[in-house]
């Protein structure tokens, strides 16, 4: 702790992260650019551009599907105007003009970019969405199937065209059964997703049957039966007629509350396995049913309109399962594979129901909200999805301004270490030898050594003028803040970052400091004068003699003396003992001060 007020104690004034060895890490606050590079036989990660996890997620999963990726990347692009002669034009940007070549250029940056994550802001800003707003997962992935299915169906090449159906679209039909007349009535409708409801259930299995359950139609709900031409009574049921490469089911978490007016989340487990056998819910049996999970979408968090979105998918090539969360990419395996479990972002609360025993293959999850399941099928999957050479041009220009922005931070990173081991050098040299002792001395504010030695901010050059006086030299009352340091530091200073005016030995202001002695003898005299009074007030007086003096002057003659010489003290600071606009008329002070009487007579003069 460096000694307030004194010019001599030079310990505490931040020389402790100097001295001894120091980690080079901490002469720059630049992380190692290396941090951000993707890492061997790893995937690449999406930047959180403020409420877009959902996004994100989404994009993840429909870029591991490798039949959507490489229809994807045969889509014609508006890139060859772009492009010039055998290349890319160097001094512009490439902006993707659709919702197709935003996916494209993503897609091609997930697959062989050189970074550890990639911004997807083009594309969000594309679909407009407000990055500042967490939207419904499950309504944006029905919207954007819709709208990347319109887009694409303007598309010549068939296997572009008819992606979106054959991965994802099924088809099953609402079939009325009049109980007059025996009368099947069949409405057929595509679907995307499978919407399932999961309240009073703990297995998929259990929520597929519900879907499917047959649903009588009574009452004032009866049937219009055609055949009849009457209201009967009739039952409805959903038939499965056939199911898509890519079965997605919607686990139907966020339900409206009648109570409250407001969405709200149903926190309860459902188990589902890794393999997922869907003949027994198909109408047509004998064909290929067997599906096999390729991803769990989970919401972490218990409001419906807050929390945070992460993704569990399988890679495709190799089997293995991989946590998308945003930037971050972490493979799952050992005690980390837990499909669908992550932990709350509040705290559990004790009524929460405890996670059910899973049998191997199988999994449990009271945050999953989507479950993606792929066809099995005898053939390997095709691991040659090749970037097309257009998009592969843009990533590498991609990949060359990353390497550019590496080797500069780099090079940042070396000049601030650099720099920083010569300031540990050059305070470990100077630091030592900052006492005078008895030889020359300089005056050298505080403010700067500490600056000096702060290794957050650069050193500026010494400035002493704050310290001086009107007659430009070390003002006394400016010591406390200035330190006294030897001649041969302060040349060195000097010399390496400039600055002034230099305060020598003989740098103290007599004048300043005869009026400051001056106006502490008059104070002491002030206090003595004060003595006096009171004593003399204690006398009674006889007869006739005396004055008549005002009470509030009796109390308040000191006060009014010393106010007036802090008033003196105060401007001799600024102006070394000249008033604004006037001089101090010194006799008045004197003449408080003589003795007893005198203040006596005065004081009683001035009340009357």
């Amino acid at each position: 702790r460096n000694c307030k007020g004194n010019p001599n104690c030079l310990v505490g004034i931040g020389e402790h992260i100097w001295l001894g060895e120091i980690d080079e890490n901490s002469f720059h606050n630049i992380d190692d650019p290396n941090c951000e590079r993707r890492k061997k036989n790893s995937f690449v990660g999406l930047t959180n551009l403020g409420a877009t996890c959902y996004v994100n997620t989404f994009l993840q999963v429909w870029f591991l599907n490798l039949e959507l990726r490489q229809a994807l990347y045969l889509c014609p692009s508006t890139c060859s105007d772009y492009m010039m002669g055998d290349g890319i034009q160097e001094e512009k940007d490439y902006e993707p003009q659709t919702i197709c070549e935003h996916l494209q250029y993503l897609f091609a940056l997930l697959q062989n970019s050189n970074r550890r994550y990639i911004d997807p802001s083009g594309f969000v800003k594309a679909l407009g969405l407000d990055t500042g707003q967490q939207q419904d997962a499950q309504e944006f992935s029905k919207l954007f199937m819709s709208l990347l299915e319109d887009t694409l169906s303007k598309q010549k090449n068939p296997d572009v065209r008819n992606i979106v159906q054959q991965q994802f679209c099924g088809e099953y039909a609402y079939v009325t059964v009049c109980n007059q007349c025996g009368r099947e009535s069949k409405l057929l409708s595509k679907f995307y997703e499978l919407e399932l409801n999961i309240q009073g259930h703990k297995q998929l299995t259990d929520c597929i049957s519900e879907f499917l359950k047959e649903e009588k139609l009574e009452g004032d709900n009866r049937y219009f039966c055609e055949n009849c031409q009457s209201k009967q009574n009739a039952t409805r049921k959903i038939r499965l007629l056939s199911l898509p490469c890519t079965l997605n089911l919607q686990l139907m978490r966020f339900v409206f509350d009648r109570q409250t007016g407001h969405k709200k989340k149903l926190n309860t487990y459902i188990g589902f396995s890794e393999i997922l056998d869907m003949e027994p819910y198909v109408e047509h049996k004998g064909g290929s049913y067997v599906y096999e999970l390729s991803a769990v979408l989970i919401h972490r968090g218990v409001s419906a309109y807050s929390g945070h979105y992460i993704a569990h998918v399988k890679d495709p090539q190799s089997g293995e399962w991989y946590k998308f969360n945003d930037e971050d990419i972490e493979k799952m395996e050992g005690k980390k594979l837990q499909l669908g479990i992550e932990e709350d972002l509040a705290e559990p609360s004790k009524s929460q129901t405890r996670k059910p025993k899973c049998g191997k293959g199988t999994h449990c999850s009271r945050n999953a909200y989507m479950l993606v399941y792929r066809l099995q099928t005898q053939e390997k999957p095709n691991t040659t999805v090749q970037v097309p050479a257009f998009l592969q041009e843009l990533v590498d220009r991609d990949n060359s301004k990353f390497e550019e922005w590496c080797i500069e931070m780099a090079e940042m990173r070396k000049q601030s270490v650099d720099k920083g081991k010569a300031k540990h050098e050059e305070v470990k040299e100077l630091y030592q030898r900052l006492p005078a002792g008895a030889e020359p001395y300089e005056f050298v504010s505080l403010e700067w050594l500490q600056k000096w030695l702060d290794e957050s901010t650069p050193t500026k050059p010494i400035d002493n003028h704050a310290c001086l006086c009107s007659h430009d030299k070390l003002h006394p009352d400016k010591i406390s803040i200035m330190k006294r340091i030897s001649e041969y530091a302060a040349d060195i200073f000097y010399s390496r970052y400039g600055g002034g005016p230099r305060l020598t030995v003989k740098a103290l202001c007599k004048e300043c400091v005869v009026e400051r002695c001056r106006v502490l003898r008059l104070k002491n005299q002030l206090n003595e004068d004060y003595k006096t009074v009171n004593n003399l007030l204690k006398a009674t007086v006889k007869g006739n003699d005396g004055f008549w003096v005002g009470k509030s002057s009796l109390r308040s003659w000191r006060q009014l003396a010393l106010e007036q010489l802090d008033e003196q003290d105060g401007d001799t600071d600024q102006s070394n003992g000249k008033m604004n606009g006037s001089t101090l008329n010194k006799g008045n002070v004197e003449n408080l001060c003589v003795d007893g009487c005198e203040l006596h007579h005065k004081i009683a003069n001035t009340s009357f």
